[in-house]
């Protein structure tokens, strides 16, 4: 089995954007789920816009290059010939612009119109915290049997300065239908006070560290401050001693 995250790997980092969409399956159900975005029916139309201006492009790209193409082929390679060939085979190729643009287009609408919502899913994001999260659930067979499940919620590190997390099951057990219900329930009772004192161990290290972190961090800033007032100070008395140095000598 996987060893447990260190803490002091994790502390200071910031959730993944990905836990936001991909990575969204690996978290426990105790954090909860974000808001999500309805589409919207202007969303819709500005698709449904973009898909047809591309049929559009590309059927009259197809149409002047073959006409370029015949006009060529009867009476010589002129301008206008020309013209249309290229003007047919630019459109051809670019007619997948539009699909781009109308997206494009689409999430610049959605992002002004739930930008409230976009606000909620970024403070939900931010609650989470890098620790191990173990949870117990129950699923019911096609046999009458009862499959417990205990799953670990694992975070790990992730590039520039953030984390994620990894869902593992940790034990399965089957129990047959014909078993005590109220054996089954007790056993996935004490399973789950199991898995919620894992949790709370789990979080007290996470905790005992990010304190540490956050003292430093103070201690760091009050420096950074007592610094900056010194050098304040020191700048105050060099421009007075320079001011005093420029000023003409006393005659006697």
């Amino acid at each position: 089995m996987t060893p447990e995250a260190d803490p002091v790997e994790l502390v200071g980092r910031e959730p993944d954007e990905r836990l936001l969409s991909d990575d969204l399956a690996q978290l426990p159900d105790s954090v909860g789920r974000p808001e999500e975005p309805a589409e919207s029916a202007s969303r819709r139309r500005l698709v449904g816009i973009g898909a047809t201006l591309t049929g559009v492009t590309l059927l009259g790209g197809i149409a002047l290059a073959a006409l370029g193409v015949i006009a060529a082929l009867s009476s010589g390679f002129s301008l206008a010939a020309i013209g249309a060939l290229a003007i047919g085979l630019l459109l051809v190729g670019t007619h997948w612009g539009w699909v781009h643009v109308a997206e494009a287009s689409a999430d610049a609408l959605d992002a002004r119109r739930n930008r409230a919502l976009l606000v909620r899913r970024r403070r939900w994001l931010s609650s989470i915290e890098p620790y191990t999260r173990w949870e117990v659930t129950t699923s019911p067979g096609e046999d009458g049997s009862i499959t417990i499940l205990t799953t670990r919620h694992r975070p790990v590190r992730t590039g520039a300065g953030a984390f994620t997390f990894v869902r593992e099951i940790i034990a399965r057990e089957v129990h047959s239908g014909e078993e005590p219900a109220a054996a089954v329930a007790e056993r996935a009772e004490l399973l789950r006070r199991e898995a919620a004192a894992e949790t709370t161990r789990e979080r007290e290290r996470y905790d005992a560290v990010n304190a540490t972190y956050r003292q430093a961090l103070l201690a760091h800033d009050d420096e950074q401050q007592r610094l900056a007032a010194l050098r304040a100070t020191s700048e105050a008395l060099s421009e007075g001693i320079n001011a005093n140095l420029r000023d003409p000598p006393l005659t006697e």
